[in-house]
C-alpha cells in the first residue's frame, strides 16, 4: 500500500458517493412527468483512481405522463455504487493502517 493507493481509494469515494447522488436524484424524481434519469459511467484515471461521469444520454422513454426512471434498476445501481463505496473505504483504511506502521517503524 502506499500513497497511490490511498488516492485510488479517496478517488473511489468520491465517485461512488457521486454515483450514489445521481440514483437518489433519479429516484427523488421518479414521478415527475417527462424526467430523463441521470446515466453514471465510471472511467479510469491514467494516474491511477476512478472519476464517476453523469450524464442525460438519449431522448428517454419517458412521456410527457411517465418519467423514464427504471425503479428496479436504480435499486440494484444503488446497491452496486454502495459496494463499491465500503470497498474504497476499507482501500483507504488499509492504506492509512500501513502508511502509520511505516511512520513507527522509521520512529
Amino acid at each position: 500500500m502506499s500513497v497511490s493507493a490511498l488516492n485510488s481509494g479517496l478517488s473511489g469515494l468520491k465517485a461512488y458517493s457521486r454515483a450514489l447522488d445521481s440514483a437518489g436524484h433519479n429516484v427523488a424524481n421518479a414521478s415527475t412527468s417527462g424526467f430523463v434519469p441521470q446515466q453514471v459511467s465510471f472511467q479510469e484515471q491514467a494516474a491511477g483512481g476512478v472519476i464517476a461521469n453523469i450524464s442525460k444520454e438519449g431522448s428517454s422513454l419517458a412521456s410527457q405522463d411517465l418519467s423514464g426512471t427504471d425503479l428496479a434498476n436504480e435499486i440494484v445501481q444503488s446497491i452496486q455504487f454502495k459496494l463499491g463505496f465500503d470497498l474504497s473505504a476499507e482501500i483507504v483504511k488499509t492504506a492509512d493502517e500501513v502508511m502509520g506502521t511505516l511512520i513507527d517503524i522509521k520512529a
